[in-house]
């Protein structure tokens, strides 16, 4: 199977559902930028984490994939068929839980903190602004994104923030308060 198919020469792709649009549709903005944000995962785990970081990103760029698909499948078909293509409350408790064991590590935020660190946390501070994009696009579809979706990426970008913030500490690079 060849990587290139020819049929977005024009400008269009295809949903799941095998509607053509155009790939500056909303929703292929809204999957893109989920696109982008699993790109960013990678790249902070390529620039190492520690293990107990690192496993739950790959869970969460799989569950990018998900996210993806069930973006690209306005009239939820997919996630009928295929079970690891949908994000539930479970995944939502997930991120919370580990939001919560990373910040009990770390010293309480005092003011605003301007991104950077050691370059797996600044990637992690870019994740987060991608992934807040995602979800201002996400929040504008129509029809409207699954609210459990919405959820997992609102809470997803706040476990990238107490990622960053974890890396950076770990590694013992200061924070910059504004």
């Amino acid at each position: 199977m060849k990587i290139y198919t020819r049929t977005g020469d024009a400008g269009e792709t295809s949903l799941f559902d095998g509607t053509r649009v155009s790939k500056a549709d909303s929703r292929v903005d809204a999957y893109g930028d989920v696109d982008e944000l699993n790109a960013w995962l990678g790249l902070a785990r390529a620039a190492g984490l520690d293990a107990d970081l690192d496993q739950p990103l790959v869970r969460i760029q799989q569950d990018l994939f998900a996210l993806g698909a069930q973006l690209a499948d306005p009239r939820d078909r997919i996630a009928e068929r295929v079970r690891k293509a949908s994000l539930g409350d479970d995944d939502v408790e997930r991120l919370e839980q580990l939001i919560d064991r990373l910040e009990s590590e770390l010293p309480p935020l005092r003011r605003f903190i301007l991104a950077g660190g050691v370059p797996a946390g600044a990637a992690l501070h870019v994740a987060r602004t991608v992934c807040r994009r995602a979800e201002r696009r996400m929040v504008s579809l129509t029809p409207v994104a699954d609210a459990v979706l919405i959820k997992y990426v609102n809470r997803l970008s706040d476990l990238l923030f107490v990622l960053a913030r974890a890396v950076n500490h770990r590694a013992g690079a200061p924070e910059t308060e504004w």
